[in-house]
């Protein structure tokens, strides 16, 4: 049978995509030209508003088990050692229960979303090498090595900042190097304490660190290193090395589980999409690790996109996957930014983190998805990350908006809206009215959503406010539905 969509790639992105495709019921094929699942640590950082994404798809306690905080950084200097945090410490609040980044080596966060797409029926095909794609008006003809051509409605190109799909579209990457040339390699370390993030910075040019990688008994070494030099990333040339820029010889690398050497990059994709092929993740946007911005922006590439997907194939126009760049490509072009800034601060030893790395106020408002109007004076804005609440059920059990959301519906959220001016029932939308069956007891869902009686706000499914209105506005969310596929029963 043929597959609605092809997945090039079984990075973050590729599995977060086909695990949001799978639970829409949506027919794939996702395939990786390496023969077996990435092996290395390289992203390990999950920001809040991914952890977020991950709830909703019902990883996100498996993710958290397998990793941890990030460690205090001890900076070791001339004069000794100062231990330092990583970022700013913020509690979780009933609006945002996610406040803590999470360090995971990248190979055991996909080996989770592997588990999870398992429980939904399928699984990577690794060895699955895509060598060539011809589209048409209807759809997309690829050729994997070694089979028969496989035709589909869509193609997703989420392989990588080498991308295939990305270069046989010709579509540009510009941007520039950064002139920083690194190795990161996964390691087994004598003579180190485990709850430190260790860290030698005397200038730039001689920086070198090891992480340890919570869930594992391995730490991330990660050094700069000039060009046009080869690297021994061997036991004993990363010995030798740590031993010339700490000074001591009492650490020594017994392992290296896996390694690399890159040079950074900041590039941006001139498009996301040409006719029936899309892009995302790296292959659209490739960063520098400061920040740990990369993997998490990818990861909500793919969260934005499986559910235009799926309704496009449903029948909802296709205009609806242009607002997949038009939404998206700002987003990478500002953390693209950030991640710039971060690396230039870490260079002069400045480690700190802030609120601008969670991605908690990245958001929507200039999207034809949503529907503006004078900004509200209290509560949510439309375009706006929608806020976890903790409420009560009508039967009298706790719940939170977020268990509201989790799935891969719309929901309409009204405060004491008669029943008789709510819309009609469709398929795809869940509606719930505070007051009735849902109690705003602790009166978190008014603090969060600022709403008056009468008024209400609608969350698509990715976790954003598409609009705010009152019951006068009511009537217009028939054709707005009707634009985004979700339409009454057949």
């Amino acid at each position: 049978m043929s597959p609605d969509v092809i997945i090039c790639g079984a990075g973050p992105a590729g599995l977060t995509l086909a695990i949001d495709l799978a639970r829409r019921n949506v027919g794939f094929r996702l395939i990786d030209k390496a023969p077996h699942p990435f092996a290395g640590s390289r992203g390990k950082g999950i920001q809040p508003r991914s952890q977020e994404v991950f709830e909703d798809l019902g990883v996100v306690d498996r993710i958290v088990a397998s990793g941890g905080e990030y460690p205090l950084a001890r900076l070791y200097t001339d004069d000794g050692h100062v231990d330092r945090a990583a970022g700013e410490r913020t509690e979780p609040t009933p609006a945002e229960p996610y406040q803590i980044p999470l360090l995971v080596p990248q190979f055991l966060t996909e080996r989770r979303l592997r588990e999870r797409l398992a429980e939904l029926g399928h699984a990577v095909e690794y060895g699955h090498a895509l060598v060539g794609f011809e589209q048409d008006a209807d759809g997309v003809t690829a050729t994997i090595e070694g089979g028969w051509p496989v035709r589909a409605k869509y193609l997703v190109g989420a392989d990588g900042g080498s991308s295939f799909v990305r270069k046989a579209l010709g579509i540009e990457f510009p941007g520039k190097t950064l002139g920083v040339r690194a190795l990161v390699a996964d390691v087994r370390v004598d003579g180190l304490p485990w709850d430190f993030w260790h860290r030698w910075d005397q200038d730039k040019e001689a920086q070198v660190s090891l992480c340890p990688l919570y869930g594992t008994d391995l730490f991330q070494c990660q050094a700069a290193v000039p060009f046009g030099v080869d690297v021994d990333l061997s036991p004993e040339g990363l010995t030798a090395l740590l031993r010339e820029r700490t000074g001591r010889d009492d650490i020594v690398i017994r392992e290296v589980v896996w390694g690399s050497v890159y040079e950074m990059n900041a590039r941006l994709a001139g498009q996301y999409r040409r006719g029936r092929v899309l892009l995302a993740g790296d292959a659209a946007h490739c960063h520098p690790p400061t920040g740990g911005q990369g993997l998490n922006t990818s990861i909500q590439d793919a969260y934005n996109l499986g559910w235009k997907l799926a309704a496009v194939l449903d029948g909802a126009p296709e205009s609806l996957l242009e607002t997949y760049e038009q939404e998206r490509r700002p987003i990478a072009q500002e953390v693209l930014g950030l991640s710039e800034r971060l690396l230039e601060a870490a260079q002069k030893r400045d480690l700190r983190r802030g609120r601008e790395v969670s991605q908690l106020d990245l958001g929507y408002p200039d999207s034809p998805l949503t529907v503006g109007g004078p900004p509200r004076e209290k509560g949510v804005q439309a375009g706006d990350r929608a806020p976890d609440a903790p409420a009560t059920g009508a039967g009298g059990l706790a719940t939170r908006l977020f268990s509201l959301f989790q799935g891969p519906h719309w929901t309409l959220i009204g405060y004491e809206v008669e029943e008789t001016a709510l819309p009609a029932l469709r398929v795809g939308l869940r509606i719930h009215v505070l007051g009735r069956d849902i109690l705003d007891t602790g009166g978190h869902v008014q603090s969060a959503y600022g709403l008056s009686p009468g008024e209400w706000a609608l969350v698509r499914p990715d976790g954003y406010v598409a609009a705010v209105g009152g019951v006068a506005e009511l009537p217009f969310l028939t054709t707005y539905l009707d634009g985004v596929g979700v339409r009454p029963p057949r």
